[in-house]
């Protein structure tokens, strides 16, 4: 059976809304706390790629205390303004040095096979960095 996503997005009369899914609500806007449209892609994008990353790290066995990702993305100045190149820096924490090339592999391989990572590739330049603190 097909996976399916739902989420609910309810706004007034100003870009001031919340977005609702399964598990949790977001405020969305251009208000503090609130975040932007691009902030939930470059969310999602990282989201999915440690999730498959994670995935990968557990069947290589790969051992780490934690993971840090960040986003910065520039987009087009014309329109539609779709993304034209997105940096991904991931730290790994505690990694055993001797796995250092494993993880690089395994990195490379939550890119390739994360969802949202090649949806944005097909209309953005795809830049992603692995540092080991």
């Amino acid at each position: 059976m097909k996976e399916k996503e739902f989420v609910k997005l309810e706004f007034g009369t100003d870009f001031d809304g919340v977005l609702t899914a399964e598990n949790g609500t977001v405020r969305i806007g251009r208000k503090e706390g609130q975040l932007k449209p691009y902030n939930l892609l470059l969310g999602a994008l990282l989201a999915c790629l440690y999730a498959t990353f994670l995935d990968i790290a557990v069947k290589m066995k790969l051992e780490y205390s934690g993971c840090e990702l960040t986003a910065e993305a520039v987009k087009r100045e014309t329109v539609p303004s779709t993304l034209e190149h997105v940096k991904i820096i991931m730290t790994i924490f505690d990694a055993n040095e001797e796995q250092s090339e494993r993880f690089k592999r395994a990195t490379d391989l939550a890119a390739k096979y994360c969802s949202v990572y090649q949806t944005i590739s097909h209309v953005s330049e795809m830049e992603l960095e692995v540092e080991f603190k």
